[in-house]
């Protein structure tokens, strides 16, 4: 077990570093082996701590095809983790998978269930009892109902995950799919609010403090924390400051592939600068990046 304990960290630090692509076959094989093991353990405490363990390597195939914008099958490896995260009776879990189920359907643009994804997170009994998974189940709410236009209960719920935050031990041990949350990670998603409802100053002030307070090792949350800056000021009508700002995610990620997430990203700032910038502008930001951008 302790060996599978420390394969999963394996892949959540390669997951900070380049993102979570390529690493879904790994995670469905680190399941499989949990779950052979569970089949083989005599003590229903081993078998569940054994399911916890398959749950968290299925979530991670799940999340691994998220980042890499790869929806297709991602449902299936959530379905098995919520069944598994039961099976485990962790309800801590449970709430990771609601978390990712909450991101997944954001991504298809289905903001009804989203929202209603988001919330069922905040109600399993791991959310209601720490202040930290509160925090995180109230501000992915606050980006759901921002991008289902509902301006007011997103600002309601980013209040709410700021004071659960400021009620969390952060120095507590936590599970690794827990340990990126924390002041940086609020800040991101507050700036990804800000900039959804139409406040992209307030969204560039969010990403500055969000890049401040990240740890070296997230390099890929800081190339995409960038490019969200990057949008913010593009949205302020900061042409020439916001294609400079675009191409640090190049660099930050020099040597690695976007993952599909990301490149998703500076796909939609390729669109808000053909659409604001004079066409020359746009072009040249075009010929300079497409090489790098097509290529990663």
């Amino acid at each position: 077990m302790i060996r599978l304990r420390q394969g999963i960290e394996r892949l959540v630090a390669l997951d900070d570093e380049r993102g979570g692509q390529g690493l879904e076959s790994v995670a469905v094989a680190g399941a499989a082996e949990a779950l052979d093991l569970q089949g083989q353990s005599a003590t229903q405490r081993v078998r569940q701590r054994l399911f916890a363990l398959a749950t968290d390597y299925t979530a991670q195939a799940a999340w691994s095809r998220i980042d890499a914008g790869q929806l297709d099958g991602v449902e299936a490896h959530l379905e098995r983790a919520l069944t598994l995260a039961g099976l485990a009776q962790d309800s801590e879990r449970a709430m990771q998978v609601w978390n990712l189920r909450a991101m997944l359907a954001r991504q298809r643009q289905n903001y009804s269930e989203a929202v209603a994804s988001a919330q069922a997170a905040q109600v399993t009994a791991v959310a209601r009892r720490s202040p930290l998974h509160a925090s995180l189940a109230y501000a992915r709410t606050a980006v759901c109902l921002a991008h289902s236009g509902q301006a007011r209960p997103a600002l309601r719920h980013l209040a709410r995950a700021e004071d659960a935050l400021g009620k969390a031990d952060l120095e507590q041990p936590r599970a690794s799919w827990l340990v990126f949350y924390g002041p940086a990670e609020l800040h991101s998603l507050t700036a990804i609010v800000r900039d959804e409802i139409g406040h992209p100053a307030e969204a560039e002030a969010a990403s500055h403090q969000a890049l401040a307070a990240l740890a070296p090792s997230y390099r890929r949350n800081r190339a995409h924390t960038t490019a969200r800056l990057a949008l913010a000021q593009l949205h302020q009508g900061e042409i020439e400051q916001a294609c400079e700002t675009s191409g640090q995610v190049f660099t930050i990620m020099a040597g690695t592939s976007l993952p599909g997430r990301m490149r998703q990203l500076i796909g939609d700032f390729q669109r808000d600068l053909i659409a604001r910038a004079p066409a020359a502008v746009a072009h040249e930001w075009m010929d300079q990046y497409r090489t790098e951008w097509s290529g990663s």
